[in-house]
């Protein structure tokens, strides 16, 4: 029996064997055994109420820290479609759906004056990502402004989870892992939005001067380290001091600007990919002492 016809009635788009390379950032992996791309949140509650409990969901955002391994995803790959990236403003609170990348978020709170949320500036990916793992860089994280989050749960019940069921951590939320968010209310200080958008364009200068932001990458590859057992040094240093800048496994490269990234530099496999972060990670525990945990996401199964 195939998986499809074990699959409701839908009425956004359910295809089979799709090929899911071409919706990440480091552009490689296998195909989804099946692609489901929901119209709206009733179609999703649907879906996923309507599911058999043994076949395995994944979600994927825009996979800017996501790497898929060569031999596919079984079951479902959910990506949310454009119903769930509206945001809106109201005083100080932003209301944003969860395919709403973070960028834009900043952006329009910013013009909104709603100060607070300039770090998704320096975020390349979506809101229901960040959720997930409260994301942050230069000095923000996302917990620091959440209110709220409404979430899909794999029943397909809706719920109203406040900032404190989250969980958070450092890049780490508690919530349940069946849960899909799908909208996230934040709440943010008054400012000018001259004074926020400048803010903004420091935190996107820097980025840009330090990241390799125009190749096949994934953003921070790991975790900063225990700062105990690193000696208050961050990932990129602890690599750095490991010989691991330009480092190399087939196709893959630690970069040489910013060795705390993977780059696919043309032809790199997965498999590749997978194998040069555990080098590094075997090279830092070895040279260094120190543990790194990896930050981008690994679904799927190996070739």
């Amino acid at each position: 029996m195939s998986l499809l016809s074990r699959l409701p009635d839908v009425r956004g788009s359910l295809k089979a064997n799709v090929a899911l390379a071409p919706y990440t950032w480091l552009r490689v992996g296998g195909m989804a055994e099946a692609f489901f791309i929901p119209k709206d949140e009733a179609d999703l509650a649907h879906f996923l109420s309507s599911t058999p409990p043994d076949i395995p969901i994944h979600v994927l955002g825009v996979a800017s820290n996501t790497l898929v391994r060569d031999g596919g995803v079984k079951g479902v790959v959910i990506r949310l479609s454009t119903s769930f990236a509206q945001v809106a403003t109201d005083g100080l609170c932003v209301r944003a759906g969860a395919a709403a990348l973070d960028n834009k978020v900043a952006k329009l709170a910013a013009q909104a004056g709603i100060a607070g949320l300039e770090f998704y500036a320096g975020i390349p990916g979506t809101i229901g990502g960040a959720l997930r793992m409260n994301a942050g860089c230069y000095g923000g994280e996302t917990k620091d402004v959440l209110r709220e989050v409404v979430a899909i749960d794999r029943r397909g019940r809706r719920c109203l989870m406040p900032l404190s069921e989250m969980d958070y951590s450092y890049r780490h939320s508690g919530a349940p892992d069946d849960l899909i968010f799908v909208e996230a209310v934040f709440e943010g200080r008054p400012d000018s939005p001259d004074a926020i958008m400048a803010r903004m364009a420091a935190i996107t200068a820097r980025r840009e001067d330090s990241q390799p932001i125009r190749e096949k990458t994934g953003g921070s590859t790991f975790k900063n380290p225990d700062q105990i057992q690193s000696n208050g040094r961050g990932a990129w240093q602890v690599i750095d001091a490991a010989g691991g800048r330009g480092y190399r496994v087939g196709g893959a490269q630690m970069s040489e600007k910013h060795c705390n990234f993977m780059i696919n530099t043309g032809n790199a496999t997965a498999a590749d990919l997978e194998a040069l972060g555990e080098d590094i990670r075997a090279k830092v525990k070895q040279s260094q002492g120190v543990d790194l945990d990896w930050e981008i996401r690994r679904i799927g199964e190996r070739a």
